[in-house]
């Protein structure tokens, strides 16, 4: 699913215009990257929580030459689903 199928189902849903409906989409999205840019985390009820996790650097190989390399702490964004969307995935 892109973000124009988002636009649309959201459009369908609520009937607001089409305009409209993609600035809400636009916004929302913007609010979660500028939120877990800064290093939040965001928990939506019923559908999970996305964390931003600090990774040291370590020292990691190169499959194909076998050159150990080191590679450099970044962050990294994790998503845990909630038991009730679990749970509906489980029965689908």
């Amino acid at each position: 699913m892109t973000k124009a199928d988002i636009v649309n189902n959201v459009f369908e849903k609520v009937g607001l215009p089409k305009n409209e409906t993609q600035d809400i989409v636009e916004a929302v999205f913007d609010t979660i990257k500028q939120t877990l840019a800064v290093g939040e985390s965001i928990k939506v009820s019923g559908f999970g929580t996305f964390n931003v996790r600090k990774k040291s650097a370590r020292i990691g190989r190169n499959p194909k030459t076998k050159q150990e390399v080191e590679i450099t702490p970044r962050r990294v964004i994790t998503f845990k689903t909630s038991d009730y969307l679990k749970e509906l995935i489980e029965k689908a």
